[in-house]
């Protein structure tokens, strides 16, 4: 058996007893019954899509289904928290713009006395190269010299106050009695040269020190002097550039950092303007959202109301301008879609006003199918004068897609498919019955037009 989807009035042909049926030529034609929702062809849809702002709690929002005249609100949300970050924002950007400056001007100052410095440290290294170097072609082998001097001059002094002793001891020995005069000079001249002899000593001790210890010291001083004259200068060659390189990746950072508190404040900036939403025009507020043609609501529509938050990036509200005008929107399955034709004409009720018909015209048809396995047509109508109708209203829309004035058509139930394709059981003269095969054309409401292997005035077998 076949089974047809076709909502349409069925023209019976009356039959002799039950189980048969003699044919005849009737009228037949294919209706299509499905349903439509009147929406309006041009809306605004009412959204939230913030660049950065994440929560939008509203203070007041229009009624749904409310009259709103041009630039009256429809939603206003609280801007205390995002005025607040907006206020730190430029706060923020006061003070970057302060730390910028600021190394800008150190970067400025360490370019402008980084190689000065270097160039000192580089006269010090020098230096004290020099002066190691001098230390040791000559003036070690001086302070040597003088140490020697220093000390062979003292012995030269303790001999010649030690042969004037002699020469005065000698000088007064040739006397029986020694004067006093004679006594005091030959004292002062016995402690001229014990004054001598300690000198000496002490001498000695100096020069040994000088050779042993100072002259040594003074060598590991210089040395050192000039390995950390040397080292700093090095580290400086290498440090320098490295400390301009990490002012200027300072100042890159703070500088990007800057354009990031500005994108965010630019970004909130456009965000706060979403926090009053404003009718562009006189029209209806609606709950819910117009998408692919069906009036989505649901969760959306859920918390619209004050204290609660908008949904983000989603439309949940609709604006209709009052001049828009309304189209009749729906999904036919794929039978009857394959069955109607652009400019396909036919009528229309609402839902609850069935007396009145709306003549309507098919001016849009999709060929690819919605997931759902329909296909959006439009529908352009004639509204009757004085007919109020509002967008969201369900409707039934009816198109005749063929009619004929006389056919030959069996009950579709009659028809079997066998081995040489659609066939009816014919009854024949003498009662027996045979399965004529038939050519199939039209289906609707249960009939099947037949358009070869039947004619009028034969019985069929209907099981």
């Amino acid at each position: 058996m076949i089974c047809f989807k076709y909502l349409a009035p069925a023209l019976f042909i009356l039959g002799a007893h039950a189980g048969e049926l003699t044919l005849e030529p009737k009228p037949f034609h294919v209706l299509h019954q499905f349903s439509a929702v009147a929406l309006p062809a041009e809306s605004v849809p009412v959204r939230l899509d913030p660049e950065k702002w994440g929560d939008f709690e509203i203070v007041s929002i229009a009624a749904h289904g409310s009259t709103i005249k041009m630039d009256q609100p429809l939603l206003v949300f609280d801007t205390k928290e995002i005025d607040k970050t907006i206020a730190q924002l430029r706060e923020s950007i006061a003070e970057e713009t302060l730390e910028i400056a600021e190394a800008e001007q150190e970067l400025a100052g360490l370019e402008a006395t980084l190689p000065e410095h270097l160039a000192r440290l580089k006269r010090g290294a020098d230096k004290a190269k020099e002066e190691l170097a001098y230390f040791k072609s000559t003036r070690r082998k001086n302070l040597e010299e003088g140490a020697d001097q220093s000390l062979k001059r003292q012995e030269q002094i303790l001999a010649s106050y030690k042969e004037e002793l002699r020469q005065l001891l000698q000088m007064y020995e040739a006397d029986d009695i020694t004067e006093d005069t004679e006594e005091i000079i030959l004292q002062k001249q016995r402690d001229a040269v014990a004054s001598a002899e300690f000198a000496l000593r002490m001498e000695v001790l100096d020069h040994k020190r000088t050779l042993e210890l100072a002259i040594p010291q003074q060598l590991t001083a210089l040395t050192e002097r000039d390995q950390d004259a040397t080292f700093r200068f090095e580290e400086a060659k290498k440090q320098y550039p490295r400390d301009i390189e990490l002012k200027k990746l300072e100042l890159a950072g703070l500088r990007k950092s800057l354009g990031e508190t500005e994108q965010d404040l630019a970004s909130l900036e456009k965000d706060r303007k979403l926090f009053e939403i404003k009718a562009p025009a006189d029209g209806i507020f609606y709950f819910g959202a117009i998408e692919n043609g069906k009036w989505i609501t649901g969760d959306l529509i859920k918390n619209l109301s004050a204290t609660h938050s908008a949904p983000l990036g989603k439309t949940f509200a609709t604006f209709i301008p009052t001049n828009a005008k309304l189209i009749v929107q729906a999904f036919p399955d794929q039978d009857t879609a394959r069955a109607l034709t652009l400019g396909a004409a036919g009528s229309a009720t609402l839902d609850g006003t069935e007396e009145t018909l709306i003549p309507v015209t098919l001016s849009r048809l999709e060929q690819m199918p919605h997931p759902d396995e329909t296909y959006p047509a439009v529908f352009t109508p004639a509204w009757p004068a004085g007919f109020n109708v509002y967008p969201g209203q369900s409707m039934q829309v009816r198109i005749v897609s063929y009619q004929a004035e006389k056919v030959i058509s069996v009950p579709s139930k009659a028809i079997e498919f066998g081995t040489k394709g659609w066939a009816v059981e014919v009854k024949l003269a003498d009662g027996k019955t045979e399965m004529r095969p038939v050519s199939l054309g039209k289906t609707s409401a249960g009939n099947t037009e037949i358009t070869a292997g039947l004619e009028a005035g034969q019985v069929i077998i209907i099981p």
